[in-house]
């Protein structure tokens, strides 16, 4: 299974994240937790490094903000989780996050579409197909003003700054997020559950200054691996943003 953001060209479909195709099991059902939250074990998909189910607490904090220092080899990337925005994606973010799980991995992909300006993360094997072996329900945005690119009225502007979650289809979240860097319109299709700080944006234009890795199919993609490699080296609490 691929999962796949969508630009505001109807034909351009460009894959975020993912993980194995699914195949029929006759083992016992996956686990899920209780809460609110419904963490799922994915079998088919295992995780890229072993992690457990999140807490699942029937009162999910669902106020406030939480810091996160995250240094890479490009630059910091601090990031902002909003409780509020997607309580359930902060409570898995952190716990993955406190588990090492984002420790030393490389943002796989970054795109240069005119309406989609992402890097994204969060994959431990690096190549879009990893994740933590559970997933979880979306948390969608309602407040994303329309995208003036798109005359239908369908897309949402996901503006620079933000931190979004990726996913395959509906309520398949895992562990890999995107980070936006310039304006793009996309369906609101994606958890936001974030921002990004001042120094990660300056980090952020570097990465995308220094373009896409090209490929013997094409010397000039406009979607691909980042040319300047990108390795979050830890995601840890931080008191600064």
């Amino acid at each position: 299974m691929r999962r796949a953001l969508i630009s505001a060209f109807a034909a351009a479909a460009l894959v975020v994240s993912g993980g194995s195709v699914a195949t029929a099991s006759d083992s016992a059902p996956p686990r899920t937790t209780h809460g609110p939250c419904q963490y799922t074990q994915t079998p088919d998909e295992p995780p890229a490094r072993r992690v457990p189910l999140p807490p699942d607490p029937r009162r999910t904090p669902a106020r406030g903000t939480v810091d996160l220092a995250v240094p890479t080899s490009q630059g910091p990337l601090p990031l902002r989780l909003d409780r509020a925005k997607a309580p359930c994606t902060v409570q898995s973010f952190l716990h993955l996050a406190r588990h090492g799980f984002y420790d030393r991995t490389v943002c796989h992909r970054l795109t240069a579409y005119p309406t989609l300006k992402v890097l994204q993360c969060g994959d431990p094997t690096g190549t879009g197909e990893g994740g933590p072996g559970y997933k979880y329900k979306d948390e969608l945005p309602v407040d994303l003003p329309p995208a003036a690119t798109d005359p239908t009225g369908t897309r949402r502007l996901y503006g620079r700054g933000l931190l979004a979650m990726a996913n395959a289809s509906p309520n398949t979240n895992g562990s890999q997020f995107f980070v936006v860097y310039g304006d793009s319109a996309l369906r609101p299709n994606y958890t936001v559950f974030g921002t990004v700080g001042p120094a990660g944006l300056a980090t952020l234009d570097k990465v995308a200054a220094g373009g896409i890795e090209p490929t013997a199919e094409n010397p000039a993609p406009v979607d691909g691996t980042p040319a300047l490699r990108t390795e979050l080296l830890h995601v840890r609490l931080s008191w600064r943003y």
